[in-house]
Order: structure tokens, then C-alpha cells, then sequence
């Protein structure tokens, strides 16, 4: 058997890419083995996002040949898409695959693996149009029991951020067609998965037919077996009324939203081209808090844009500080050849960026603390994934990180606990029942809200 081995960079859509071809590499006869040993083929799905991203890539591909001086190497995905010259000089690599035909990769292995050609280049062009993806049978991926899963609804923008060259990498917003998605979702709920994870570059654009993202929720939410429906993360000009309505009745959805923002400062969200001002996000975070008791909410912001200046740059710590947000993923900014803002005057120096950074990061780090303090002494219902150490670790459906002291197997069990006390970046807890218990549905037990809700 050829044995093949995967490293994901990036967001949860390439988390959820990765998994599915996962399943068809084995379904078609490959052994996937950890990334950590020697492989005959080792894939790269890569990010393109930040320079990081990018050299995290040409790391991997090393690490890869340190492992097996012989593997054949296959960059897919986002930076393949934009710079395939590039990663045509990296050592080993036989495939450069591009978005449009990432998820087809298993064909270019098969055909060619032993054939000894020289490098396959393909990064055809990204068109518009519903898309599936290839639904394995997940249940002989692998033995292990399963928790939390990504499943992938849309792919694409078409908002061009002046930082971003997200629309080159990935194409334009695309949907993908509502009965694959519900076909991969009972396959998941089959192969024993509890929590499902809805991703998108931007699912609130999601449109196939007549269905919309709502349909999408609700419809998971029907498969048997599954408990949980999670949303990744969502544009707030793109979120629909009834999203929030589902967070505050007894449905599985769960009370988490994480809202991009990318500054607190106006000024610079116009040079940016974000579409909003601080005022829209700030209304919409505080009526979400209201209407949705224990809801987190995070955030992405974008640290040290061309022409930020300090008074800006305050401006978006004063603003974050201000709103009922609970944590923050902080990104340094790098420029990214397609975009615009590559061409911006007054760069920011990298000492300054690492600086504001640093600080936006210990704010988040306080804000997330102050949640979980709030937390203290309720009961939640915890996902438990993993066992570290003497502590099981799970999650509550607002996305707390729960560590637990049991000598009982409780992977993939849903049960009630209380919150007792904070421990770094997780809250320690107790049972609050019985170590066996794995009652459905324990969402259901969140009081209902009413329904006086007014427009978003």
C-alpha cells in the first residue's frame, strides 16, 4: 500500500478538506498515516492567509523530506493556487494543485505515482456555481471515536478586503449543493460524530436553490445523532435573524459566534474596505448579549495595517476593551502580493506590530477570563473529546474549555457539569450526575426566551 500523510495550515474549511480527502485516499486503497512518520506521499493544504502561513508551508514540505528523503510531496489549496512558481522550487514536490481541483488530488496520485514525470502543475481557474464534495464512508476512516467534525458549505468571497487575496486564492462565493451537504452530514452522524462544525469562508452567503443557511442548521440539526450544530464563523452583515432565535430556544445550535471585526478603529476599516463602522458592530454585539443569555462571542483583528497610526491602533484597544467580546484572534499584518493594500504608504514597522499585538493579546486573555469567571458555579453540558494527563477535555456548547478529573472512558460522551474554577486558558469541573450519564439533547435544557425580539 502507498502510504500517505497530511498537514493542514489554516482555518477550519482546510481542517474539514483535509478530512474528507482523508476518507477517499483510503477508500481508494491508500494507507494514511501521522504526518510525524515516514510517508511515500506527503500532502500540504496550504494556507496563504499571512506570510506565516506561507512559510509554514516550505517547513512542512522540509519536514516531510526529513522524514523520508524519497517522498513525493503534493502542495494543494490556497497558496499552490497563488503561487505555484514559488513552490515549484521547493524540495520533492511532484503535484502543485490548485482550489479548483484540490479534492481531486487522489486521480493525480493514482495516474502518476511511480510514473517519474516531472512535476504536474494544475491550477486551472476557479469557476462560480454550486459545487459537492466526494462523501466517503466515513465509518471506515479509521476506529477511533469521534467528536467535533468540520463539514464545508461554502467556499469563495467576493468582498476584496484591501488586505486580503482570499477571492484570488479561493475564487469567488460559491455554495455547495444542500443535499451533499445533508448526505456528508448523516455519514458523520453515522460514524459516530455528536458535534458538527458548519464552515465557509463566509457562510453567511450561503444560497443553493431556495435554501439558505438557516436551512442548512436546521437540517443537520434533524439527523439522528448528532447534538450539536456549530457555526465557525460568520460575517454580522450576513447574519440572519433566526440564527440568533435558534441560540435562545431549545435547539441544537449552540450559544457561540465568532463575529471577524479586523479593527476598532473606522478609520481604518474604510481603508481596509470593510463595510461597516465600529457603531453597526458595536449595536448588533450588545443586543446579541442581551437576547442570548451565556453567549460567547470572538473575534479576528488585524494589527498593524498600512497607515495605522497609535491613535488608531488605541482607538481599536479602547473599542475592544469597551464590547462585550471574549476573546480575540490577533493577526500581525503581512502584505499579500494581490492585494491592495500591498501598495499602501507608512508600513508599519515589525517591532510596532509585535508590539500592539502583545497588547491586544493580553486583553483578550483578560476578557476571556472575565467569561469564564461569570461561568463559575453553573451547569453545562460538555462535549468530552480527549483525555491529557489524569483530565478529560471537552468543550460546553459556548465553547469553554472544560478539563475534568474521571478514571472513566468518557470520549464522545455529552454530559452535565458544574463550572468550579479557572485553570490557565480552561475551567475546571465536576460531574453533576452520574459518570454513565449521556442524555440527548441537553441544549434542550436552556430556558426559552420568548420571542420579542425586534430587527437585528
Amino acid at each position: 500500500m502507498i502510504k500517505v500523510s497530511f498537514f493542514t495550515l489554516g482555518c477550519r474549511l482546510n481542517q474539514s478538506e483535509t478530512a474528507v480527502l482523508e476518507g477517499v485516499f483510503r477508500e481508494k486503497g491508500f494507507a494514511v498515516v501521522p504526518f510525524t512518520s515516514s510517508a511515500d506521499v506527503a500532502v500540504i493544504n496550504s494556507c496563504t492567509v499571512t506570510a506565516a502561513g506561507d512559510s509554514d508551508a516550505r517547513k512542512a514540505v522540509n519536514k516531510a523530506v526529513r522524514l523520508n528523503a524519497l517522498v513525493k510531496v503534493a502542495v494543494i489549496g490556497c497558496q499552490a493556487q497563488v503561487q505555484k512558481t514559488k513552490i515549484l522550487a521547493w524540495p520533492n514536490v511532484c503535484w502543485v494543485v490548485g482550489t479548483a481541483y484540490k479534492m481531486r488530488l487522489v486521480e493525480l496520485i493514482g495516474q502518476d505515482h511511480f510514473s517519474g514525470k516531472k512535476a504536474q502543475v494544475v491550477v486551472p481557474p476557479i469557476r462560480r456555481g454550486a459545487f459537492t464534495l466526494p462523501v466517503s464512508k466515513v465509518s471506515a476512516v479509521s476506529d477511533a471515536v469521534r467528536t467535533r467534525v468540520n463539514i464545508k458549505i461554502q467556499d469563495g468571497c467576493d468582498n476584496f478586503c484591501a488586505y486580503c487575496e482570499v477571492p484570488y486564492a479561493r475564487g469567488r462565493s460559491r455554495s455547495r449543493v444542500f443535499n451533499d451537504i445533508m448526505a456528508e452530514a448523516g455519514a458523520l452522524a453515522e460514524a459516530g460524530y455528536k458535534e458538527v462544525v458548519i464552515t465557509g469562508v463566509n457562510v453567511g452567503d450561503y444560497a443553493q436553490g431556495d435554501k439558505t443557511l438557516i436551512h442548512v442548521v436546521k437540517g443537520i440539526e434533524k439527523i439522528a445523532g448528532i447534538e450539536r450544530v456549530r457555526i465557525s464563523s460568520i460575517e454580522h452583515t450576513k447574519m440572519p435573524l433566526e440564527l440568533v432565535k435558534l441560540m435562545r430556544q431549545p435547539h441544537k445550535l449552540c450559544r457561540f459566534l465568532h463575529i471577524p471585526l479586523q479593527s476598532g478603529c473606522d478609520r481604518t476599516l474604510r481603508r481596509m474596505g470593510r463595510d461597516y463602522t465600529c457603531a453597526q458592530v458595536e449595536g448588533l454585539v450588545h443586543k446579541l448579549i442581551r437576547l442570548v443569555p451565556q453567549l460567547m462571542i470572538g473575534t479576528d483583528v488585524i494589527v498593524g495595517f498600512p497607515g495605522e497610526t497609535e491613535r488608531d491602533f488605541e482607538a481599536t484597544r479602547l473599542f475592544l476593551e469597551a464590547l462585550p467580546v471574549h476573546y480575540f484572534h490577533v493577526f500581525s499584518y503581512s502584505d499579500r502580493e494581490r492585494a491592495r493594500s500591498r501598495k499602501f504608504r507608512n508600513a508599519v514597522p515589525a517591532q510596532e506590530i509585535d508590539r500592539r499585538s502583545k497588547v491586544l493579546h493580553a486583553l483578550s486573555e483578560d476578557k476571556r477570563n472575565a467569561f469564564f469567571q461569570g461561568l463559575l458555579g453553573t451547569e453545562q453540558a460538555v462535549l468530552f473529546e480527549q483525555k491529557k494527563n489524569e483530565h478529560w477535555i471537552g468543550h460546553t456548547d459556548n465553547y469553554v474549555t472544560i478539563k475534568m478529573l474521571s478514571s472513566k472512558p468518557l470520549k464522545n460522551v455529552l454530559m452535565p457539569v458544574i463550572l468550579r474554577n479557572i485553570d490557565g486558558g480552561s475551567v475546571l469541573a465536576t460531574p453533576n450526575g452520574p459518570l454513565d450519564y449521556d442524555g440527548p439533547d441537553l441544549q434542550d435544557q436552556r430556558p426559552y426566551r420568548g420571542s420579542e425580539f425586534g430587527e437585528l
